[in-house]
């Protein structure tokens, strides 16, 4: 997990001074002024870059969940020790991470208004599903190839845009030319299809916002399919093999 390689301030032999210090340092009323701060202003201190509400309790006493995006970290409550890795409820057998990672995922999304995607199938769909997408990507294609079926099988697709190549490749430049196209929903079709649209221009696109967007929610390729649970399905799904997942999960 890249958020390993965070830099910690501070360090242990600071915690050691503050041990060594005299018992008349350590006065009644000092305790309780370090008991009413928020612990967190410790951790944020050691994290640089992050805030106070990106800690909260995990369910194991004396470690904070850290999240950045859908990445999840665990630290314990002096900022000495991060712990990558899933944590498990062993009672329920429930993924504590995953479910986090899925709350933060639907977060991160629902930032984006729709009239900044591309939208297939109707609003009263049973189900959406919002799509990463790169032009050029072969099963991204062949996922909009079966669009008209997706759709009727009550699945509505919102396209969000993450050419992998990142900024300035072709693929950037094709998403650029969809989103400012007079129609867009023919355009990506066309797109899809290895048409040429020409490259129209615009004031603004959402591509750039799109690409930094799949990076926070953890994408590692395209397509990526997030469920209305915020579930990361990665990579190609076929119609009737989503809506099978779709039903079972709602």
């Amino acid at each position: 997990m890249v958020m390993l390689a965070l830099p910690l301030a501070g360090s242990a032999q600071q915690g050691n001074s503050a041990q060594q210090g005299s018992p008349a340092q350590a006065s009644a009323p000092a305790s309780r002024g370090a008991a009413a701060a928020d612990p967190r202003a410790e951790l944020v201190k050691r994290l640089p870059g992050s805030k106070i509400e990106d800690f909260r309790p995990s369910p194991l006493p004396g470690i904070y969940e850290y999240a950045r995006g859908a990445d999840i970290l665990y630290i314990s409550a002096d900022g000495k020790f991060a712990l990558a890795g899933d944590m498990y409820e062993i009672a329920s057998e429930t993924n504590l991470s995953e479910k986090r990672r899925r709350e933060a995922r639907l977060a991160l999304i629902a930032k984006v208004p729709e009239n900044q995607m591309v939208i297939f199938g109707p609003r009263e769909a049973k189900h959406t599903v919002t799509v990463f997408t790169d032009v050029d990507c072969g099963y991204c294609r062949k996922l909009h190839s079966e669009i008209a079926r997706y759709n009727q099988l009550g699945i509505r697709v919102r396209y969000l845009f993450y050419p992998r190549e990142g900024p300035d490749s072709e693929s950037w430049t094709k998403a650029i030319a969809v989103w400012c196209s007079a129609n867009r929903n023919d355009a990506m079709t066309r797109a899809k299809k290895g048409e040429k649209i020409g490259n129209p221009k615009c004031a603004s696109n959402p591509v750039a916002k799109d690409y930094e967007l799949g990076q926070d929610v953890g994408l590692r390729g395209t397509p990526a399919i997030i469920t209305a649970s915020g579930e990361l399905l990665p990579g190609y799904v076929p119609p009737d093999m989503l809506v099978k997942r779709l039903e079972e999960k709602s």
